[in-house]
């Protein structure tokens, strides 16, 4: 199939957010969608190299408003979607280990109950309880929500993309853009290795590249590319069906069950900005041994596989929507650490503003560029 010579919108960007906002513009009636993805194959960039986490645990009302509306759409997926994504409600389990956080956490889960979900506070003593394979004896208090848990991302980008195609989304990898063409302060041509497009609205889907994408349309993003890594473990036997999605927040260092073992990452606090997928072995290391103190079962499993990705970070850690100065030219990028999860929604929203002008499913507007020049900044805490 043959790059098109016109498209009534360019997606850039086939993770998650550039498959969902392609099929619900689609299920809206829009037609002549092109999809556009560097890599060979969909999924293989930030959302393909993630953990696959999937939760309603956060900070800020506006991302737990996002999850109430995203993960029921997981939940639905199969029957909407006709995709299995082997959704997995394991709980995730937060662990406070300063007096700092403790208070963040009641905090947090205040408000979460607020809104209606049903996160609980948990003393000391019962995530020691939970957790009889973890040493948290510096552990002060936790959090925990059952219907928190991990997806798998390739079948929920496959699902949008399959989906997307039937209604006539014409999608295309190793499609790289390498140019934007402007007529005025309105877009009009997409310049890719495969060919040229003329649209008159393009999507920028494209995550930790969004930047870069930007800038070819005059247009700056804050948003910085951060490597995060994690490997997984050879099987072990010990670890129980119902193992939870443990955090160990100061530390950044999270553990939950993949196959008969399991997946271990920790954020690098040293790490600089930039591009790099290749794993830091050295960092490998620390994490190893910080994964160990806390659960010293690991020391007796093999690594079974390890890779990197990329963050794409804001400096508020939230989400950019919607338009920019350049007339058609639209972001969805900037999730810092959670974009998967919210992933199903925030094509939807996309889909609202571009059709109608405004968001209706949830109300994201403060989630907006001109909040970084306008100081209307809302702090998430809970990344990892």
């Amino acid at each position: 199939m043959n790059l098109p010579n016109t498209a009534e919108i360019v997606i850039i960007g086939g993770g998650v957010m550039g498959a969902s906002a392609a099929y619900h513009l689609a299920q809206r009636g829009l037609k002549n969608i092109v999809l556009l993805e560097k890599e060979n194959f969909f999924g293989q960039g930030a959302t393909g190299r993630c953990a696959g986490g999937v939760r309603y645990q956060f900070s800020t009302e506006i991302n737990v408003k996002l999850s109430i509306e995203s993960l029921p759409m997981l939940e639905r997926f199969k029957d909407e979607i006709g995709q299995d994504i082997s959704y997995k409600k394991c709980g995730y389990l937060l662990v406070a280990t300063n007096e700092k956080e403790v208070e963040v956490f009641k905090h947090n889960v205040k408000m979460q109950n607020a809104l209606g979900v049903k996160t609980q506070l948990l003393t000391g003593d019962e995530v020691r309880k939970r957790l009889p394979l973890m040493k948290f004896d510096d552990a002060l208090a936790g959090t925990f929500n059952q219907k928190d848990g991990t997806v798998d991302p390739n079948s929920v980008v496959m699902g949008y993309i399959g989906a997307a195609q039937k209604m006539g989304v014409q999608v295309f990898t190793g499609a790289e853009v390498t140019g934007i063409t402007l007529s005025g302060d309105h877009v009009e041509e997409v310049q890719t290795t495969i060919g040229a497009v003329k649209t008159r609205m393009i999507l920028n889907a494209a995550g930790p590249w969004a930047n870069p994408i930007g800038k070819m349309a005059g247009v700056q993003l804050p948003i910085i590319p951060l490597r995060r890594q994690m490997l997984t473990t050879s099987p072990l036997k010990e670890v129980p069906d119902d193992f939870p999605f443990v955090i160990d927040f100061a530390r950044s260092l999270y553990f939950h069950r993949e196959g008969e073992g399991l997946l271990i990452g920790m954020s690098n606090q040293n790490e600089q900005p930039g591009f790099e997928q290749s794993v830091d072995e050295d960092f490998e290391l620390v994490n190893l041994d910080a994964a160990i103190e806390r659960m010293p079962l690991i020391e007796k499993a093999q690594r079974a596989s390890h890779w990197a990705g990329l963050y794409e970070v804001t400096p508020d850690a939230h989400p950019i929507y919607g338009e920019t100065d350049v007339n058609g030219f639209y972001v969805c990028a900037g999730f810092s650490g959670h974009g998967f999860m919210h992933g199903p929604i925030s094509g939807k929203l996309m889909a609202e503003k571009i059709l109608d002008g405004k968001f209706s499913s949830v109300d994201v507007s403060m989630l907006d560029l001109k909040r970084f020049e306008e100081s209307r900044l809302i702090q998430e805490y809970n990344v990892v």
